[in-house]
C-alpha cells in the first residue's frame, strides 16, 4: 500500500473517530473520552486509535477541533449569506435553534456541556475551548456593531450584547435539554428585546 493511501485511509479513521468523540463529549464531556471506549464502539484496535491520537489530550484537542469544524458548517456558514448586522445575528441565532433544538450533537451543545469542566484547568484543551467561545463571541459583537450602525438596534456595546446573546444561548440550550416547551420563544423574544431599533 502506498503512503498516499495509507495517509487517506488514517485521515479517514481519525475523522470518523472524532465525529463519535464529538457525539459522546456532548451527552458525557471530553472527561468520557477514552482511546480504548471509542475503540470499542467503533470496533477497531485500541492500539490503531493510540497510533492516531498518542494521548488523551491529544484525542480531546482533535475532539474539540471537529465540533469546531461541525458547529462552523451548521451554524456560522450559512448565516454569512444573510447581510452584516441585525439580519446576519437573526440568522445565526436561527441556526443555533436548529444547531441545538434538532440537535446536531445527541448531548446538545458541544460547549455548554465542555466549557463548565474545563473552565478552571488551565491548559490546551482549556484554551481550544476558551479560543472558540472568544471567536463565536467576537462574531456576535461584530453583528450587534454594524447593527447599530445601521439604526437596526439601540447603541449597544457590542461585547456587553455578544456575552449576553451567548448567555441566553446557554440557557435556552439547557431549557431544551431539560425539556422546557417554551425555550425558543424566551430566546428570541430575549433577542428581540436586544435588537429593538433606536
Amino acid at each position: 500500500m502506498s503512503t498516499d493511501q495509507r495517509l487517506a485511509r488514517g485521515d479517514r479513521s481519525r475523522r470518523t473517530i472524532t465525529r463519535h468523540a464529538v457525539d459522546v463529549a456532548s451527552a458525557e464531556g471530553l472527561d468520557g473520552l477514552s482511546l480504548g471506549r471509542l475503540a470499542a464502539d467503533l470496533g477497531v484496535s485500541k492500539s490503531g486509535v493510540a497510533t492516531l491520537f498518542r494521548s488523551k489530550e491529544q484525542l480531546q484537542l482533535a475532539t474539540v477541533e471537529t465540533a469546531r469544524n461541525a458547529f462552523l458548517e451548521a451554524v456560522v456558514r450559512p448565516a454569512l449569506s444573510a447581510p452584516p448586522g441585525a439580519a446576519r445575528l437573526r440568522a445565526l441565532v436561527e441556526r443555533w435553534i436548529g444547531y441545538a433544538e434538532a440537535p446536531l450533537f445527541p448531548g446538545g451543545c458541544f460547549w455548554a456541556a465542555n466549557l463548565p469542566v474545563f473552565d478552571s484547568r488551565p491548559g490546551p484543551v482549556r484554551d481550544a475551548l476558551r479560543d472558540q467561545r472568544r471567536s463565536w463571541l467576537d462574531l456576535l459583537a461584530e453583528q450587534v456593531r454594524h447593527a447599530a450602525a445601521a439604526g437596526d438596534a439601540a447603541d449597544l456595546d457590542p461585547g456587553t450584547a455578544a456575552f449576553q446573546i451567548d448567555a441566553v444561548l446557554t440557557a435556552a440550550n439547557l431549557a431544551l435539554r431539560l425539556g422546557e416547551p417554551d425555550a425558543v420563544d424566551t430566546l428570541r423574544r430575549a433577542l428581540d428585546g436586544l435588537l429593538r431599533p433606536r
